[in-house]
């Protein structure tokens, strides 16, 4: 069983589990997503064709990542005319997977909650005191980032140390800083700054 869909302009082919990269959508990691513009439907041999589109038929999917992609440059030059121009242009694009494919005008079930992870003593303790803390402290965030972060509500060590990869997925997006929050390790140096340790920059130690 498959089906049709058009979105972003354009048209995709997709089953149930398929993973797609289309146009970018509204949303965040995780969240469901419907298509109700599907072109064609086929199940056990019989195929429906749209006029314009398949009446009764959804497909539902999660949302994965917003992804990056590479830059394209685009150079214009005149001769003998001194003109030159340079432009780079990055699309950005939402990875999805394909959870189900209903028929009959079926629409799709609420996505249950996951319950949140249990979070280590030390971090539940501290979470529990709401105190915010200096998470400038942390190397490699600066004023912008320190400013970033308090705008989605993380103002404390426990708060970073207990991200999970959708966590990190959505920060890195809020403050276009694709894989930093990796690189530089901050849920590690949130960590060592709940258990006591000093921080990592020397500039910082000497606040501290």
């Amino acid at each position: 069983m498959y089906a049709v869909i058009k979105t972003g302009g354009k048209q995709y082919r997709v089953a149930a589990n398929d993973k797609i990269l289309i146009e970018k959508l509204e949303g965040a990691a995780g969240d469901q997503v419907t298509f109700d513009n599907v072109l064609m439907f086929t199940k056990d041999g019989s195929v429906e064709i749209g006029a314009p589109t398949v009446a009764g038929v959804t497909v539902v999917g999660e949302i994965a990542a917003h992804e990056k992609q590479d830059t394209v440059y685009i150079f214009k030059k005149r001769r003998r005319k001194h003109h030159r121009r340079r432009n780079g242009h990055r699309q950005v694009l939402t990875s999805v997977t394909i959870t189900d494919i209903l028929t009959g005008g079926a629409k799709p079930a609420a996505k249950a909650k996951a319950a949140p992870k249990a979070e280590t003593s030390a971090v539940a303790a501290a979470a529990a005191t709401g105190k915010a803390d200096d998470i400038s402290l942390i190397g490699g965030v600066g004023p912008k980032m320190e400013a970033g972060l308090k705008e989605l509500g993380y103002t404390t060590f426990a708060s970073i140390a207990a991200w999970t990869a959708d966590d990190v997925a959505k920060v890195e997006a809020h403050l276009k800083q694709k894989g930093r929050v990796g690189r530089e390790e901050w849920i590690e140096q949130a960590k060592e700054l709940l258990a006591g340790k000093p921080p990592r920059a020397k500039s910082d130690k000497a606040r501290a």
